[in-house]
């Protein structure tokens, strides 16, 4: 199974996996090989909101999600020109450009998102929790 995480769902996965959904935890939890994807937008959004003051890591965000991406086996996902382009096009029912870029990134590369915000099934994708 393929599966894209939304920037909170790395960030639990990393530091506080009990709070994933029953489903959510099944993915982890199944004998088939797990491939993990974390979009660039994710990294730029923690980042950002750490360099805001409004997320603490253990590490400096270049750090820290380097190390865990490696711990956990996840693929970044550059975000390619198409992707922008094809986000600036969704319908607006979300207007988080972070956001935005991984439901324009899961529709690119066919991926099901693993994350809570409600408003990704409205765009037509794949979502796990």
């Amino acid at each position: 199974m393929k599966v894209l995480l939304d920037t909170c769902a790395f960030v639990w996965l990393c530091s506080n996996p009990d709070r994933f959904s029953s489903e959510a935890r099944s993915v982890f939890n199944d004998n088939d090989p797990l491939d993990l994807y974390l979009s660039d937008a994710s990294v730029f959004e923690i980042a950002l909101k750490c360099s805001q003051g409004k997320m603490e890591l253990p590490e400096p965000p270049r750090e820290w999600i380097a190390h865990q991406l490696e711990t956990w086996r996840i693929q970044s996902l550059e975000i390619s020109h198409e992707v922008l382009f094809s986000s600036a096009e969704l319908p607006w029912h979300h207007k988080d450009p972070f956001d935005r870029l991984i439901i324009a990134t899961a529709k690119n590369f066919e991926l099901p998102v693993m994350t809570s915000d409600r408003s990704f099934p409205l765009y037509e994708i794949k979502v796990i929790w």
